[in-house]
């Protein structure tokens, strides 16, 4: 797909006044010229058009959960959170624009996130509106996102173990991957199986694309990752590659991506539509396979 349209969207549906406070204006504008890959609105639209929504409203929820997830990164480079630096390459907003500034900037993405979502959503049947909301609810509220945060910041206190990151990538990573996948399909009236399956599927990529990220800061530079690097080891976080060790989590990752083959397999066969998800997938296993070489490098280092 032509990502440049996304990267319009992203820019374009978050309309700020003339009158707007320039520190918050500066904030807004320094998140919104550096996007990121923009892979969940993509990831939306077409999980949209497969199942009957129009362009406009799969767009308008694309970028809505993709504004949910910005407001989340801005609040988790926080000093009182991760206390990070940079991010894609570039300082983090609190760094150039202030605490208090990110903090509303994380809010305006929030705030404009629901709107889009409800006029995203306006033209389902009433049932359909009212589940849609439901699951957004819970995997953005106390049952998902927020309780995976504060588990996150609390980890120093928890056993570190597999069984807890997991618990804490359930909520942080795991809601907005089920968001990306289910949500869309929800909306436009997939079948119960159909429902499960995707669930399933996005459990399965959710906890994958987790242990790429905690092997990436544990074994790439901040070159490498663009962001701040070696940040869970220093401030006690959750990390499968500390908690089991850089093999084993290897080792779980391939497990993680054949089982979401295997879910991934039998929708396509129930929904043919569906089928561009196997791109995703590709670009899962070739993000593994490069912190898979990673992890033998640094294997070889250490003997």
């Amino acid at each position: 797909m032509n990502t440049q349209i996304f990267k319009d969207a992203y820019a374009a549906y978050l309309p700020m006044p003339t009158q707007l406070d320039p520190h918050l204006q500066g904030a807004l504008h320094h998140v919104l010229k550096n996007p990121g890959n923009l892979i969940r609105p993509q990831i939306v639209f077409q999980m949209a058009a497969a199942y009957g929504m129009s362009e406009d409203s799969g767009m308008e929820l694309g970028i809505a959960l993709e504004y949910f997830h910005t407001a989340s990164l801005l609040f988790d480079d926080l000093p009182c959170m991760d206390h990070a630096t940079e991010r894609r390459g570039t300082a983090c907003v609190h760094v150039g624009y202030g605490e208090s500034s990110a903090i509303l900037a994380a809010l305006a993405f929030i705030n404009r996130a629901y709107a889009l979502t409800w006029r995203a959503i306006s033209a389902a049947p009433p049932e359909r509106r009212r589940s849609a909301l439901a699951y957004l609810e819970h995997h953005l509220g106390v049952g998902g996102l927020l309780n995976g945060q504060s588990l996150d910041l609390n980890y120093a206190t928890l056993p570190h173990t597999r069984q807890t990151t997991d618990q804490i990538a359930m909520g942080k990573t795991v809601s907005l991957i089920r968001l990306a996948i289910v949500l869309p399909a929800l909306i436009g009236g997939a079948s119960e199986g159909e429902l499960r399956l995707f669930d399933r599927v996005a459990l399965f990529w959710g906890l994958s694309y987790q242990v790429l990220d905690d092997l990436k800061d544990t074994l790439q530079s901040a070159a490498e990752t663009g962001k701040t690097p070696s940040r869970d080891s220093a401030l006690d976080r959750p990390n499968i590659a500390l908690a089991i060790g850089v093999p084993s989590a290897v080792t779980r990752l391939r497990r993680l991506i054949t089982l979401g083959d295997k879910m991934l397999r039998r929708l396509v066969g129930l929904q043919p539509e569906i089928a561009f998800l196997e791109k995703l997938r590709s670009n899962l296993l070739r993000e593994a396979a490069l912190v898979d070489q990673n992890s033998c490098t640094a294997r070889g280092a250490v003997a």
